[in-house]
């Protein structure tokens, strides 16, 4: 996959996830997950490359924390129009 992009999840009509996958290779896996804070979450990689930021609580989302946080992972091609779908839910 060559661009990132964000998946919501929703239960009775409200969102309670989201998860902005990252570029990542043919087979990778996540093999660890480090606790950014309380709602943000990065898989990586067996080599720690950033495979995706899990957002546990989308209605504490913080868009700029979100984009700081991508920005310090080497995503540059992120751009904050990919975060509509959270800020609608």
């Amino acid at each position: 996959m060559k661009k990132s992009f964000l998946t919501v999840t929703y239960r009775h009509g409200r969102a309670i996830a989201a998860y902005m996958q990252l570029p990542r290779q043919p087979g990778d896996r996540a093999a660890t997950t480090e606790r950014v804070d309380d709602i943000l979450f990065i898989d990586r990689s067996a080599d720690g490359r950033p495979l995706g930021v899990e957002i546990t609580d989308p209605s504490r989302f913080d868009p700029d924390r979100l984009f700081s946080l991508l920005q310090t992972l080497g995503q540059t091609d992120v751009d904050r129009t990919d975060f509509l779908p959270l800020a609608a839910a």
